[in-house]
């Protein structure tokens, strides 16, 4: 009894960290149009700002994982919120001094707490109780990462967006003067809030250094990587988590320019239901928007999909086996997509548009079912699977590339592709269940 006290007080603890990182990922995207000012970027620079991200998790993870198998989740999670605190306090001096290095730099660091973090906190949530209730567990979590997301642009119009940005052109056209005044409160606007994410992060960093939470590595193994590597499981579970991340950030990046080439913004002008959804969720008239706002208003939908998702997610994989929810969903998926490319107007929308409440128990339900098994091995795993994130850096690339050569709705064979393989993977784990998992 007390032990399933101490694992629910532990979960969460932990669980407030996923909604931590969810919202900060989120918030600095909403940096990009004033670092474009600040620092006078080309939109490739301020396009390296994503890439810093993801590269953090194709660099870090594995290292992570390693130094979280000799020191334990509890000591690692600390060590990912310091390394964050650390990247938010450069925040400071890099928009203090405006040099876009610093600013790399600082988001480096802070991507790679967020990485430490993640591959501390994803599989010790997983081992918080029962195997087969794991992934149960981590899509709970992972909804209150994407109620973070959900969040987060909000609070980045308020604090970081609320006042009107300047165009290169009209920074070009102050005086000396006013141009350096400009630039100074517009590094203000970036850094007020990063000090602010900084000081409770490590605010919260105390709490974890101090709070009682369940030792669950009890061994430190002697196999290493080399046996994680010859898992087949595990590996075929980490190509899975590159083509999901990949395909859900292709898609979540390239809907604004599939409903333009709809012809979208007109439709829905025309039609008095869904412009008046654009306008509440714009909260102004919609002939007053530019066309890219009106269809990028529906966007929301996409990613408060997942959020719902998660939360049935964490009922439906305790009730059913997790793999067979994870075959379903693909196939969900994969049926949604099909309706789209085949059809037009509303129907192709809206239908893309569901594919964000499919998506939503892939990562959990991957991520648990590639550890399943592995015991003291978990930490490296989750190390090696969160590389995989890097598929947000790969896929998207690959899908624009086909759409500029022969249109979105051919370039969507790739995201059906990367959807195959899943539901392929959860079908292989049906039917591979009793097997052994480690090597």
């Amino acid at each position: 009894m007390q032990t399933q006290k101490s694992y629910r007080s532990a979960f969460i603890f932990v669980t407030s960290l996923f909604f931590l990182w969810g919202f900060i990922t989120v918030l600095v995207d909403s940096l990009i149009p004033r670092l474009r000012e600040v620092f006078t970027l080309t939109y490739f620079q301020a396009g390296l700002v994503q890439f810093a991200f993801f590269m953090a998790y194709f660099v870090l993870s594995i290292p992570a994982g390693y130094i979280l198998s000799k020191i334990g989740y509890k000591k690692g999670i600390v060590l990912g919120l310091s390394t964050m605190a650390v990247g938010c306090l450069l925040f400071y001096p890099a928009a203090s001094f405006r040099v876009f290095g610093i600013f790399m730099l600082a988001y480096f660091i802070l991507a790679g707490g967020m990485t430490i973090l993640q591959v501390a906190a994803n599989p010790y949530v997983a081992v918080l109780g029962p195997e087969e209730s794991a992934s149960s567990r981590l899509n709970l979590s992972q909804a209150f990462n994407s109620l973070g997301t959900a969040i987060a642009p909000a609070i980045g119009a308020v604090l970081i967006l609320s006042d009107k940005i300047k165009t290169s052109d009209e920074i070009a056209a102050l005086s000396s003067p006013d141009k350096e005044s400009y630039l100074i409160n517009e590094a203000s606007a970036v850094q007020a809030p990063f000090l602010g994410i900084a000081a409770f992060i490590i605010l919260l960093a105390l709490i974890f250094v101090f709070v009682k939470l369940p030792t669950l590595i009890e061994k430190t193994s002697n196999q290493g990587y080399g046996a994680l590597l010859r898992n087949k499981s595990l590996m075929m579970g980490a190509l899975g988590i590159l083509v999901y991340v990949g395909a859900e950030v292709a898609i979540g990046s390239y809907l604004v320019n599939y409903f333009m080439d709809m012809k979208m913004p007109a439709l829905i002008a025309e039609n008095s239901f869904m412009r008046s959804i654009s306008e509440s969720i714009l909260q102004s008239d919609i002939t007053t928007k530019d066309s890219k706002a009106i269809v990028g208003a529906f966007v929301t939908f996409y990613w408060s999909g997942a959020m719902i998702g998660r939360f049935i997610g964490a009922w439906l994989t305790k009730i059913v086996a997790p793999a067979k929810v994870l075959s379903f969903f693909a196939f969900g998926a994969i049926t949604l997509i099909l309706i789209s490319i085949n059809t037009t107007g509303f129907i192709a929308m809206w239908s893309i548009l569901a594919v964000g409440l499919f998506n939503s128990i892939m990562f959990p339900t991957i991520f648990t079912l590639a550890i399943d098994g592995l015991n003291e091995l978990k930490p490296q795993a989750s190390g090696i699977l969160c590389t995989m994130i890097v598929g947000g850096a790969l896929i998207p690339p690959a899908y624009g590339l086909i759409a500029d050569s022969v249109g979105f709705k051919w370039a969507f064979i790739l995201v059906l592709a990367c959807y195959g393989y899943i539901l392929y993977y959860g079908y292989y784990k049906r039917k591979n269940k009793g097997e052994l998992q480690s090597a």
